[in-house]
């Protein structure tokens, strides 16, 4: 009798000892198992509140319930890891380890291979053809164009009656120079020139180019159009300062005046200030268009659009570009992996495009429509996961 009751007594002990062997053989394979191939809901604006059941709706707002995206894998030891995450609720995380209300330690969630980084409290974002579509996305690739940028100010009719007056003197210095030539005293020579060249830097600092003093001096007389247009009108027009590096002589210049509507002046750029206006952070710009008809007066204000060839350049379209203010984003399509959100570096803009100067490699996609939606979901993802 006493044997049978040691026999109890030591079975009894076995099954308790198997007890905790049971419990984690079942947390770390049956009950991981099973919570892994269930399904679990939570609400897209309050995503503490889960369930398992699809059709459940939020207590709170009352909401359809949203499919949360499965966990990744976890990395092996010594792996980077991203956040920690509450273990009774998935929604709460923290940067930093710590434990929950009973004790329980939070879970390291690692950063796995190839995974896209969040840019500027963005974070890549899933989304399947239906919606896609349903919101109206649109894509463009990235590669190398032809840009084109149209400048535009306002001008007008030049009436300069000062820069008249300082060509005539550059003219009457070069006549007094002839006059002198066969003297035999290098004085009269030495103030012929110099009074030359006072006249000439007067006349660069008022804007004339070299090629244009140079024209003067060999008997050009174009300066007259400046009181009084005739066949051809000096045009001033003034373009601001971060537009001054694309604008140079020779470029092919067109104005419009609400005297005419309808009626355009051609004509092209014959010189550019070298000195800026401190009031407006402008710089002159002089051109000569063609006058029909004398019908350009002086001091008649002008539109005035100068079409700059900027180039192949790789470049976006310009609805592409997301400007946070503090970076200015792209969201790249990788197809069924969903929207990368990257940061990139602008150059100049064109009239439909704009360069891209790093971010974007050439060939990849972009989307062009429906980034405010995108940008949106982007950064509510970034706010729940961070």
């Amino acid at each position: 009798m006493k044997k049978k009751k040691i026999m109890l007594i030591i079975l009894g002990l076995a099954l308790l000892a198997a007890i905790p062997l049971g419990i984690k053989y079942y947390r770390g394979h049956g009950g991981h198992d099973a919570a892994q191939h269930k399904e679990q809901y939570h609400c897209p604006m309050h995503p503490t509140y889960t369930s398992t059941r699809k059709d459940d709706s939020c207590p709170i707002c009352g909401m359809n319930l949203v499919k949360s995206e499965e966990a990744a894998p976890a990395a092996p030891t010594g792996g980077k890891i991203k956040f920690y995450r509450n273990p009774m609720n998935p929604a709460i995380t923290s940067k930093t380890p710590m434990k929950d209300e009973m004790g329980m330690d939070y879970v390291p969630v690692y950063v796995t291979e190839g995974e896209s980084k969040e840019v500027g409290g963005r974070a890549p974002i899933k989304m399947d053809s239906a919606k896609r579509q349903l919101i109206g996305v649109k894509t463009a690739r990235a590669a190398y164009r032809a840009l084109t940028h149209t400048v535009t100010s306002s001008g007008k009719v030049a009436y300069d009656p000062d820069l008249y007056q300082s060509i005539s003197e550059y003219k009457e210095a070069l006549t007094a120079r002839d006059k002198v030539k066969d003297s035999s005293w290098p004085e009269v020579h030495e103030r012929a020139e110099a009074l030359i060249r006072a006249s000439a830097l007067r006349l660069r600092q008022a804007g004339l180019s070299d090629e244009q003093i140079t024209e003067l001096a060999q008997g050009g007389d174009t300066h007259a159009n400046l009181l009084l247009p005739g066949a051809k009108a000096w045009l001033y027009a003034q373009i601001y300062e971060y537009e001054i590096g694309l604008i140079k002589p020779g470029q092919e210049i067109e104005a419009a005046t609400p005297a005419y509507p309808g009626k355009i002046f051609r004509g092209v750029i014959k010189a550019v200030d070298s000195i800026l206006s401190a009031e407006t952070r402008t710089l002159r710009v002089r051109a000569e268009v063609e006058n029909p008809d004398n019908m350009l007066k002086p001091e008649m204000y002008a539109e005035i659009k100068i079409k700059v060839t900027l180039g192949s350049r790789l470049s976006v379209p310009l609805n592409a570009i997301v400007n946070t203010g503090a970076r200015k984003l792209v969201f790249v399509d990788k197809g069924e992996a969903g929207f990368e959100p990257r940061e990139v570096k602008t150059g100049f803009e064109g009239d439909d495009y704009s360069e891209i100067l790093s971010g974007v490699r050439a060939g990849e996609t972009v989307v062009t429509s429906a980034n405010f939606l995108i940008d949106s979901e982007a950064r509510l993802k970034s706010s729940v996961t961070e």
